[in-house]
């Protein structure tokens, strides 16, 4: 019953608050009585709804994480989207207050604040090497009042720079004379971190072979104590050093970084080396057709120091007795006069080759050169076999001998019975390039010839049966040039040294749906170039994807199970892969991918043949048809109105199926003056249809009713309109209800208070926990395998003997696909084979001294509670442990099934 209020009540009464509230509080103040009270209250609250104030920001000093971001600092590698700060503040009348955050118009945007709560959240990665602080300005308002402060944020480090080494590439050029433990060159590089992030420190990564060593805080480069430079030895030293900081933090973690650099150290040639002579020992020969001036031998001398070499002067210091002359520039030993003069048969020059430079000779180098007298050239080269001359060596043997082998069974001897120069001859194999060499190569008098393998790939059946080679042996400084010529013929004997190769690296089939069992697939296709039962290849399937194909083990031919049925709606996507093996078990395998192909074989199908929706006018109503088919189009669903009444009413969405009235419809009026009926329920048989081919199409039966929406109406929606243009009078409502429901709160707090304190002790919840005996049950589980005769596992569960008897579930066997599996029994889900296991669960309560319910421990209060004696045996460990071993095991069921 409505209470009679003032005029200054009424206007309160026009409150836009919820109209529950006011009617309660109105409630409070006819029990209250205390009419003069809310009046009081209510004048005080528009008294101060008068004056208002700016709101302010809390100061909480540095190193505070609230406040107005004074003093604030953060490290620049914080990651983005971290919170870093609250804003914080008040208004003087309570006003919820507003924050926010603005940037310079050429400064990034590092900060983003949530406007009720004040969360400053980073939104930019911070780099305190490009920028160390931020200019923002924080704002506070109360929606009519903004203050705007100036704030710096600084930033601080992290060790996230590497050292940089200056002066790159780092290129120093050594006297190879430069003394040993002297500076050669400086390293620097530079950290931008601050601290002992900064700091850098050197090392070479050494080698054993190292020459030079480096100060870790100077960089000073330096030639090792006791180590020279040469040369001639090297000319170029490439040294890795490395650049350390002192560590810091980074993402809160401790690191340290480093960088390397290589230093490239070219060693400048001095002279410091005597002469070399090229090509000793050093051997000529005098024919006996010779005549005075003709050249013997020539010998070539270089300048140890190559960089800036000097011109060498040839002489005869000892041994030619006047038969021997040379050339002092170009080292052309001469014949002096005829060989009938010549007493010896073998003479010993000693050559002296010096260097010509500004002190004109300085150092020199001494040789000998062997000078022979030799007769004519009257025989050429021959080769033997073990029983005399032969031209025709022959050898069978395997493909791919191991390199360096050499052939033993060719036994090959050649000889020239010429003396000296005469009996000086090359031998040469003619052939496959690079397949066989030759040892020795050159021949004086005699040798064992040695064929050794250079090229083992290149040896190979499937190329070549049989390898024909020449073997010339050539005189080399004798006019007449004499040559023999023998023929190796390498009879090759095959090796399983290939595997099987597909023709693809993988295969991709595609395949129509409800094909039916045994249909083709595709065909996979190896060939083993090796001769014989190697060449011959059987073909296998293996994998997760392969239950439902099988392969001919010979033409490779894959084929679907005669039971297999192929369903683009259940899974369109196999994979598996196929082996090629050869007799000794060589294989290589390939993949492949079969596609199913969807047909179009479910028509739509709506959740029920007859709905009913509502409708309002302005807002469709929607229908929903399915169609479980896998692809598109034939999945894709047209809707089109079949039938209505009334007709030409209704509009429909083909795609969406939203109905809609038509467009001239906006009010019940023209319903009613349409169907001429109060309930205004219409029907409409609506048909949907794919777009596969053949399409399918199923129809439904709408039944829709008609209503128009409903608007707001009452005296408190009047006083909800009436006071939106003065929210005082709202805000004075609300302080005032706020405050009687506070006084209210407290008054019942007393009160409970004091009839509490009247009692001394509060009496404890008692419970007795009963348990009601169960008969002793025994649980079996057995796997879902297919094979009724092989146990997965079996759990007793017996209150006498508390024993439980497992048998872990065995690993099962790789996929065999080749091998026709016998057709798959129907299962059932699982949910159909899992069995609900019993649980034990108890409570404890409070212990009380008399004893009428005594619970201490759970296995002492189902020992109290149960009355059967064979439930007395079973303590809460037991049951604990036998729940917990069978819900394992059926887990594993569980995997195994879904194996």
């Amino acid at each position: 019953m409505p209470l009679k209020t003032s005029s200054d009540e009424q206007q309160l009464q026009r409150s836009p608050y919820d109209p529950s509230v006011s009617v309660h509080f109105f409630c409070r103040m006819k029990s209250m009585r205390k009419k003069q009270t809310v009046i009081l209250l209510v004048s005080l609250c528009m008294s101060m709804g008068q004056s208002d104030f700016a709101p302010y920001f809390y100061d909480n000093g540095a190193g505070s994480s609230n406040g107005n971001m004074a003093l604030f600092s953060i490290a620049e590698d914080t990651s983005i989207g971290t919170h870093v700060y609250t804003l914080n503040g008040s208004d003087p009348e309570g006003d919820l207050v507003a924050y926010g955050m603005t940037f310079d118009k050429s400064s990034k945007e590092y900060f983003s604040v949530e406007p009720k709560s004040g969360n400053v959240t980073l939104i930019q990665t911070l780099d305190r090497e490009v920028q160390d602080e931020i200019v923002a300005f924080v704002i506070i308002t109360d929606g009519r009042n903004k203050v705007v402060e100036n704030v710096r944020v600084f930033i601080t480090d992290a060790n996230d720079e590497k050292p940089e080494f200056l002066n790159l590439p780092l290129i120093v050029d050594v006297p190879e004379d430069a003394a040993s433990g002297g500076s050669i060159y400086r390293v620097q590089a530079i950290d931008r971190d601050l601290g002992s992030g900064g700091s850098v420190t050197y090392y070479l990564q050494s080698t054993p072979s190292t020459k030079f060593t480096i100060d870790g805080h100077s960089g000073v480069l330096r030639i090792r104590p006791g180590e020279s430079l040469d040369y001639e030895l090297s000319r170029t030293h490439f040294v890795s050093v490395v650049a350390k900081d002192g560590g810091g933090k980074y993402h809160g973690k401790y690191q340290v970084m480093t960088s390397t650099a290589i230093i490239t150290i070219n060693v400048l040639d001095t002279q410091d080396y005597p002469p070399v002579f090229v090509g000793t020992p050093y051997f000529g020969f005098v024919y006996e057709v010779s005549v005075p001036g003709s050249e013997i031998f020539t010998v070539f001398a270089t300048d140890g120091d190559q960089n800036n070499p000097n011109a060498i002067n040839y002489s005869i210091l000892s041994g030619s007795d006047g038969f021997f002359s040379i050339n002092s520039t170009s080292g052309c030993i001469i014949l002096t006069s005829f060989p009938v003069q010549l007493r010896n048969e073998l003479y010993e020059l000693k050559v002296k080759a010096a260097e010509v430079g500004p002190d004109r000779f300085s150092d020199y180098s001494v040789t000998t050169v062997t000078v022979r007298v030799v007769d004519l050239n009257n025989h050429p080269p021959t080769f033997y076999g073990e029983n005399g001359p032969q031209n025709r060596f022959e050898l069978t043997m395997y493909e791919h001998p191991p390199e360096g082998e050499i052939l033993r069974g060719l036994k090959i001897t050649v000889n020239d019975s010429d003396q000296g120069a005469n009996a000086k001859f090359r031998l040469l194999l003619v052939g496959p390039s690079r397949v066989l060499r030759v040892v020795p190569q050159t021949v004086l008098n005699e040798a064992q010839v040695t064929i050794i393998v250079e090229n083992s790939t290149a040896i190979d059946y499937e190329k070549y049966q049989f390898l024909t080679f020449k073997l010339l042996a050539v005189e080399i400084d004798t006019p007449e040039r004499f040559s023999a010529t023998a023929d190796i013929v390498i009879n090759l004997l095959d090796t399983n040294d290939n595997i099987p190769k597909f023709s693809s690296e993988f295969y991709i089939a595609r395949i129509p749906e409800n094909s039916p069992g045994g249909s083709n697939v595709v065909s996979v296709t190896a060939t083993d170039p090796d001769s014989g039962l190697w060449g011959e290849v059987k073909y296998s399937i293996y994998g997760s994807g392969a239950d439902l194909f099988l392969i001919h083990s010979t033409s490779g031919i894959i084929y679907t199970q005669p039971w297999a049925s192929l369903d683009a709606e259940v899974k369109s996507k196999y994979n598996f892969y196929v082996k090629a093996e050869d007799t000794e078990g060589k294989y290589s395998l390939t993949e492949v991918f079969v596609t199913v192909l969807d047909q179009n074989d479910h028509p739509p199908e709506f959740n029920q043949n007859f709905l009913e929706k509502t409708m309002i006018i302005g807002a469709p109503v929607k229908i929903e048809a399915v169609d479980e088919d896998a692809e598109e189009p034939n999945n894709l669903i047209e809707y089109s109105i079949m039938e209505a009444d009334p007709d030409n009413i209704f509009d429909i969405n083909t795609s969406t199926g939203e109905i809609k009235l038509k467009p001239y419809i906006k009010s019940m009026e023209i319903v009613q003056n349409i169907t001429k009926q109060k309930d205004c329920r219409w029907s409409v048989v609506v048909q949907a249809r794919d777009r596969g081919s053949p399409s399918f199409s199923t129809t439904a039966v709408v039944k829709i009713d008609i209503m128009e929406a409903n608007r707001l109406k009452g005296p408190m929606a009047d006083f909800l309109m009436q006071s939106r243009d003065n929210p005082m009078k709202a805000l004075g409502l609300a302080i005032s209800i706020i405050t009687v429901m506070v006084l209210v709160t407290v008054m019942i707090s007393t009160i409970i208070y004091f009839r509490n304190t009247k009692s001394n002790r509060i009496t404890p919840a008692r419970c007795i926990i009963r348990r009601r005996p169960k008969e002793p049950r025994r649980w079996t589980f057995r796997p879902r395998f297919g094979r009724s005769d092989q146990s997965f596992g079996k759990f007793f569960a017996d209150d006498d003997t508390s024993e439980i008897h497992s048998s872990p579930r065995a690993k099962p066997p790789p996929p065999s696909a080749p091998v026709l599996p016998p057709l798959p029994p129907v299962h059932s889900r699982p949910s159909e084979w899992l069995r609900s296991v019993p649980t034990v669960s108890g409570s404890l309560a409070s212990r009380n001294t008399s004893s009428s319910c005594r619970t201490s421990k759970s296995t002492d209060g189902l020992q109290r509670s149960g009355q059967n004696k064979d439930s007395s045996g079973i303590n809460s460990a037991l049951v604990s442990e036998l729940k917990m071993r069978i819900e394992q095991k059926i887990n594993e069921a569980n995997q195994g099934y879904y194996y």
